[in-house]
């Protein structure tokens, strides 16, 4: 059952969310994908999946971070709307992938992506912070 207004419970989450992307391992990873990954096609977004790429453990380590936190929207947990007003970030890489999920799917996991994929789509507030992102991501791209 999803909730219908964010507690304190919502807000000791999102508090210790916070200290876990604060963790210096996180950080860095958080940094080089945000800097460093922007695939233009899907062979760019299969590739980061390969053991052997450079973005491959900063890629696992911040997509399995961010699925892990709107899974605890998409179960209830959290209040959703709450949740993405706190932690937006996640969805500037789904918007990044979100061309070849179909691909990254295929090549990897058919459940990669399903969270943030979620808030992107039913939580109003991440619908919102979705289309602020894609915009993000094409402009950066140069329109592509």
């Amino acid at each position: 059952m999803l909730k219908d207004a964010p507690d304190h419970l919502d807000a000791d989450l999102i508090l210790k969310l916070y200290e876990l992307r604060r963790e210096e391992v996180l950080r860095a990873a958080r940094e080089e994908l945000t800097r460093d990954f922007w695939p233009t096609d899907a062979k760019d977004a299969v590739a980061v999946l390969r053991r052997d790429h450079p973005l491959n453990r900063a890629y696992r380590q911040v997509s399995t971070y961010w699925e892990m936190v709107y899974r605890m929207g998409r179960y209830g947990i959290i209040h959703g709307d709450f949740l993405v007003e706190n932690n937006a970030e996640g969805l500037l890489l789904f918007a990044k992938v979100e061309p070849y999920l179909k691909e990254i799917r295929a090549a990897a996991n058919p459940a990669s992506f399903q969270n943030a994929e979620w808030v992107a789509t039913e939580v109003p507030v991440g619908r919102a912070v979705a289309e602020r992102m894609r915009a993000r991501v094409k402009k950066e791209l140069g329109g592509k």
